[in-house]
């Protein structure tokens, strides 16, 4: 994955849209589990953004923001899922930590993982 094609799809699965109600972020806040390979592309999206942005002395805030809430807002839908009953797939709690890793590498601008 480029870096453009895994800049948008990342936008887009994190920013508010009124027509997509299938984005991660959406899946996770209306308590169901993501798509099948949306975790995988996603962690490849950020490994390529990784890859792009490395020495980066600056992030755009579209990004920025769509990355915050990948790492934040996806695991605080997730607790409230769990919260409410929400039996997620069982490897669900680990993608998000791995997800979680990736965006502070993006940041720290050195592989976490």
């Amino acid at each position: 994955m480029d870096f453009t094609t895994a800049r948008q799809f990342v936008v887009n699965q994190m920013l508010p849209t009124a027509e997509k109600s299938d984005t991660f972020l959406q899946q996770l806040q209306q308590r169901e589990a993501p798509i099948p390979g949306q975790v995988t592309s996603l962690l490849l999206a950020l490994k390529a953004l990784f890859e792009g942005l490395r020495s980066a002395q600056q992030l755009d805030r579209e990004l920025a923001y769509a990355l915050f809430r990948l790492a934040h807002e996806s695991r605080r839908a997730f607790e409230a899922g769990k919260r409410a009953g929400v039996e997620w797939p069982p490897l669900l709690d680990e993608d998000l930590s791995r997800i979680a890793i990736a965006v502070t590498s993006i940041f720290a601008d050195e592989w976490q993982g």
